[in-house]
């Protein structure tokens, strides 16, 4: 029962009978009953069974009640809403106006029958009825005694049973009185903390002397489960009763302390946030009053003079003393205000005028380019390039302010986007930085590999929660400098997916005509980037998008040769590994035999990175014999080297003159993002019919180069030597070795064809020969590309010869000499010329020219020739 049941008492009842009609507050606490107790006012009787003075008819209509149990000497509120309810208290208000109310076992269930109802209920008589507009009645119906259901004698049109009383024990003692008091006391502590039930029925309540009506008055006011409702109404003895309803409302006080507990603790905080707001106010009164600011008042004194102290352009500077007003016009526990104080201190704190002045001596740029980084000529050509501009533009910036004057399309361009392209480890990174220290400039490096959202580079809108400027922004202001040296790093990394594309968002950053007033999402204000010297990183153009790649100076950094890294190591690899082990310079020396051992046989890569680590390795073994006192001095040559690292990871030529010495193999030249290599193209037959085969993870380029290769040798057949039909019994299966690496590119056409003559001649490859083209169905030579690259993988792993095409010739240009020199280059416009310098001599004689019979190169082919020619 709900505690606020007593609300439904105060509604507008109607009285059938007006004579009927007794005070409220009487028929809650029974006072009719109380009078039958007291022998007053007793019924005379006709020898009927009586319960406390009632007379308990035979037979009674049963009301079925769903989710609640009536008490007898109570009165409860009821609502019947089913027809046949409502037809039983149409026929009882007629009639006796003596109800039988039962509760129903499920309380779910609409039209409950006789099986469904307990056995025992209570007699009780109707005194209100009230038919409201939607057809339903609401009762006010007393308890009187409890019954008990014998049978039931009809279920139409509604049920009918014979009943018998049911009277209750009622003992005495102390324990009872005990147990009485106990239930008063605690309905009075609940009453209190629960506040809706009016006082003065509290008061009568625990006035009254019946300890049996208290029992069932009090349980009637509880929020009860039905089966502990209905087993008080069970329940014959009087401390059987009392002592359930003392378990039940110890629970019931602790779990509403509990509740007001809570309660308390919710209003407490309410209330003292409330008391700061007051005294927040008061205290800004009070120092109005004393002509002092309060704190928010103070903060937005400071943001004025760093607006006013940061010489921001006047776009910025207007967005910023808007901002501010704002800002002063808000509450400092307002939510907005965090956002807006946060805006404003980006918007400060960025280096709208701050700079570093370039250092315009070419000489000590020079030497600083030097002294970081050997070789790399290209590069620094364009750094010296760049400030010999500079200089001259400085010098002569006012005749040039006059021949610009009149111009208002093209605007003057200061900064520089360059893009270092170059495979791994060939110190891209790292020549940001020592340009930066040439230019007397600030360094801020970013890594976008792997980025795919477009916010990281222009920013999130201020809309959003935790919203930031871009990296870019981000940036600049950790240098503090508006013209720093600012370093995109693996800009061939970038990814794009459902938030963006961030190299769209590249291209205004990296536009020479846009960059002046690069806008930021989160800044919402023009930034001048036209000042940065950008130099973005990237190991492969490829994946760089063409708009994007079209804004940027593009500057290759080749592979180093070999002679480049044994220089690299003696001047700034060892010096750095003997610091970073704690070595003294005199303590270890490295021979050239020993360095060239770690390149040859110990490392196989473009740049220097695993060299490093190598010398590093040689490096920790000779701190830790000088740890143990072994020795105080080592002279690294060949052969400690192979004692600190073991067996050799890679051969010079030992392995390609062993694979190459089968018909069928051949060296080819690739291409690769982390620079040249060689590759070997493998060549076998099979007894078959026609089949052709093809593995080592190739694309779709250089499948087709496969079946290209294989179509021009069967159509050449009779002139290379071999018998016209060899393809109608034989399956051929072309392989190119690791596998786990993905290859494609026409460039290995060449070398496909080489490989099947050799096997299908019998006649090996010479083992010094490598080679790159493309061929075509007649068997020309096209160009390819990474010449450069190839060449120096060419020179790393041994080779003596290498075969290219005719038009690749301008690229050795880019070779250094001391490679040229060591190489023999043949140009090559036709396959033919390429078998007669590839294929060794057939076995038994003379070899055949072309290894097609032909007599002689064709005229005009070029003859071998030393590249240095």
């Amino acid at each position: 029962m709900a505690y606020d049941w007593w609300d439904e008492l105060n509604a507008n009842w109607i009285w059938d009978e007006p004579e009927d009609d007794p005070d409220l507050d009487e028929f809650i606490l029974g006072p009719k009953l109380t009078k039958v107790l007291q022998g007053k006012d007793a019924p005379a009787g006709d020898g009927k069974p009586q319960v406390d003075g009632v007379e308990v008819p035979d037979e009674l209509p049963i009301l079925p009640l769903r989710g609640v149990v009536v008490y007898p000497q109570t009165g409860v509120p009821l609502t019947i809403g089913q027809p046949r309810s409502i037809r039983l208290v149409d026929d009882a208000v007629s009639g006796a106006r003596l109800v039988g109310l039962v509760a129903s076992k499920d309380p779910e269930k609409e039209n409950p029958g006789p099986e469904d109802l307990y056995q025992v209920g209570t007699l009780a008589s109707v005194h209100r009825l009230f038919r409201a507009p939607d057809g339903t009645i609401r009762l006010l119906v007393q308890g009187l005694s409890r019954i008990r259901v014998q049978e039931f004698v009809a279920t139409e049109p509604y049920l009918k049973a014979k009943v018998l009383a049911h009277p209750e024990s009622l003992e005495g003692g102390l324990e009872v009185e005990a147990l009485a008091r106990s239930v008063r006391g605690q309905f009075e502590r609940i009453a209190e903390l629960i506040g809706t039930i009016p006082q003065e029925l509290v008061a009568s309540i625990l006035d009254l002397e019946n300890s049996l009506q208290v029992a069932y008055l009090i349980a009637n006011l509880q929020r009860m489960e039905l089966a502990d409702a209905q087993t008080v109404l069970e329940y014959d003895s009087l401390r059987d009763k009392l002592q359930k309803l003392v378990e039940f409302l110890t629970r019931e006080i602790e779990v509403l302390e509990v509740g007001q507990r809570i309660q308390n603790e919710a209003r407490s905080e309410i209330e003292g946030m409330q008391r700061d707001y007051f005294l927040r106010e008061q205290l800004k009164a009070i120092q109005r009053e004393l002509g002092e600011m309060d704190e928010a008042a103070a903060e937005v004194e400071e943001l004025r003079k760093k607006i006013d102290a940061a010489r921001m352009p006047e776009e910025a500077d207007k967005q910023a003393r808007r901002e501010l007003d704002r800002l002063s016009r808000l509450n400092s526990a307002a939510a907005e205000y965090g956002v807006i104080r946060t805006y404003l201190d980006w918007l400060v704190s960025l280096p709208w005028a701050h700079g570093t002045e370039d250092n315009l001596d070419i000489r000590h740029a020079r030497k600083v380019l030097d002294k970081d980084h050997y070789g790399l000529k290209d590069v620094k050509e364009r750094i010296l390039e760049y400030l010999a501009v500079r200089k001259l533009r400085h010098e002569r910036q006012d005749e040039l302010a006059k021949s610009t004057r009149d111009d208002t399309i093209r605007r003057e361009r200061e900064g520089v986007i360059l893009c270092f392209v170059g495979p791994p480890g060939v110190g891209k990174t790292s020549l940001g930085r020592s340009i930066a220290s040439a230019l007397g400039r600030e360094f801020v490096r970013i890594s976008l590999g792997g980025v795919r959202d477009e916010a990281e580079i222009r920013g999130h809108r201020r809309t959003y929660i935790g919203a930031l400027p871009g990296r870019i922004m981000q940036a600049l202001r950790r240098v503090e400098s508006r013209n720093p040296v600012f370093m995109l790093d693996e800009v061939d990394k970038l990814g794009s997916d459902f938030r963006g594309d961030p190299s769209s968002a590249l291209l205004e950053v990296l536009d020479p005509e846009q960059n002046s007033e690069f806008r930021d999402h989160y800044m919402e204000v023009a930034f001048d980037l036209s000042q940065v010297m950008f130099i973005t990183t990237a190991n492969s153009l490829e994946s760089i998008p063409g708009p994007l790649r079209d804004r940027m100076e593009i500057i290759r950094l080749s592979s180093y040769t070999e002679n480049d890294k044994q220089a690299i190591a003696k001047g700034y690899l060892i010096p750095r590994q003997l610091a970073e082990n704690g070595l003294r310079k005199n303590e270890v020396k490295f021979g050239n035999d020993a360095i060239r051992s770690l390149i040859r046989s110990y490392t196989r890569e473009a740049g220097v990175r695993n060299l490093e680590r190598q010398i590093g390795a040689v490096c920790r073994k000779v701190v830790t014999k000088i740890a143990e006192g072994e020795t105080q001095t080592v002279k690294i040559n060949a052969g400690l080297v192979r004692e600190y690292l073991g067996p050799p990871k890679y051969y010079h030529m030992e392995d390609i003159t062993r694979r190459t010495s089968l018909p069928g193999v051949v060296t080819g030249l690739s291409w690769t993002p982390s620079g040249g290599d060689v590759l070997f193209i493998e060549a076998t037959r099979m007894p078959g019919s026609k089949g052709f085969q093809l593995s080592g993870q190739l694309g779709d380029v250089m499948q087709e180069s496969a079946k290209a290769a294989l179509s021009f040798v069967r159509s050449r057949a009779e002139k290379l030597g071999i018998s016209a039909d060899f393809f109608q019994n034989t399956d051929i299966h072309l392989h190119v070795p690791a596998g786990a690496q993905p290859k494609d590119g026409p460039s290995a056409g060449v070398t496909m064809v080489t490989a099947l003559v050799s096997l299908l001649t019998g006649r090996p490859i010479k083992a010094h020969v490598g080679m790159s083209g493309e061929i075509t169905l007649r068997g020309q030579v096209m160009p390819v590309g990474g010449i450069k690259e190839k060449v120096l993988a060419a020179h790393r792993a041994g080779l003596k010869t290498i075969i290219l095409p005719e038009r690749n010739e301008v690229d050795l240009e880019e070779l250094p000499a001391e490679v040229r020199s060591k190489l023999e280059f043949h140009f090559v416009r036709t396959m033919d010329e390429v078998l007669q310098v590839a294929l060794a001599p057939a076995k038994g004689g003379r070899e055949r020219a072309n290894g097609a019979g032909s007599k002689s190169p064709r005229k005009g082919a070029k003859k071998p020739a030393k590249a240095n020619a």
